[in-house]
């Protein structure tokens, strides 16, 4: 019943951010944006019981932080065969979510415990701690700012060194606040949302909160294995040095690097 019912509620969210698409194409064409696609240029394994709430590629590595009561860690792994080559683990009480590095430090934040975590970026030793007011989901960096997405429409700019929030910007489509932002990545000015339970990802104007493109990745999960029903698209990381693009889900078996394809649209 509780697996059947995580299904529906999916399916319920896809569709209604799709009717919210389709509802801004036809009554606000002149705010059309465009849509991407996608071909997998690469598959490369992901460990299937991962829950997957940050994801970064960074000089060569992977890194991934994870969630669930439990089974929260922080781990640096091989990009090729998915070897872990560094991990940390959350105490129980708390529940993994983004991750991001800003210069020698990892941050990593927490769902509802209110606390980011930060580590050396060489040891994974903890060096600090942080207060966060919101739910914790996804995380960024900006070169200047990390940018924290908290499940709601709203991403907040953060200073790295007190995690006080500076400014904050309302995501929205074609009139519409767009809620669920979870993974995050800032790629060439502008940041990468995943939509959770959806197969979409935002590209998003960090100065206005605007959405410039929307990603769909459709299909992609029939790609590989599933580990449980709550196994949905959610991890961007972006190779800036070899401009290459990597996603994965929470639970799935693969990760893939993918060549964005622009969808034409039709004129009304």
């Amino acid at each position: 019943m509780g697996e059947n019912l995580t299904i529906r509620l999916r399916r319920s969210r896809t569709l209604l951010f799709l009717l919210m698409c389709c509802a801004s194409f036809l009554l606000q064409a002149q705010e059309q944006v465009p849509r991407y696609g996608y071909k997998v240029i690469n598959t490369y394994p992901h460990n299937i019981n991962s829950f997957t709430q940050g994801l970064l590629y960074h000089e060569g590595f992977l890194f991934e932080g994870t969630g669930k009561n439990g089974q929260s860690s922080l781990s640096k792994i091989n990009l090729d065969d998915g070897e872990v080559l560094m991990s940390k683990n959350l105490s129980q009480r708390y529940f993994g979510e983004g991750i991001e590095i800003v210069g020698e430090k990892i941050y990593q934040l927490t769902w509802q415990s209110h606390l980011v975590f930060v580590y050396d970026k060489s040891s994974f030793d903890s060096v600090g701690s942080h207060y966060n007011a919101t739910e914790g989901w996804g995380l960024a960096y900006d070169g200047e700012h990390l940018i924290l997405s908290d499940g709601t429409a709203t991403l907040q700019f953060m200073d790295p060194e007190t995690f006080a929030p500076q400014r904050s910007v309302q995501v929205e489509y074609a009139g519409n606040a767009i809620s669920q932002l979870n993974e995050l990545e800032y790629i060439n000015g502008e940041v990468w949302a995943n939509v959770w339970q959806t197969d979409y990802i935002l590209r998003i104007d960090p100065a206005t909160g605007g959405v410039n493109s929307i990603i769909d990745l459709s299909g992609l999960s029939e790609q590989t294995q599933l580990g449980s029903s709550e196994a949905v698209l959610n991890g961007i990381a972006w190779d800036a040095e070899g401009k290459r693009l990597f996603v994965t889900g929470k639970h799935w078996a693969h990760l893939f690097e993918i060549e964005l394809l622009e969808i034409e649209l039709a004129g009304l």
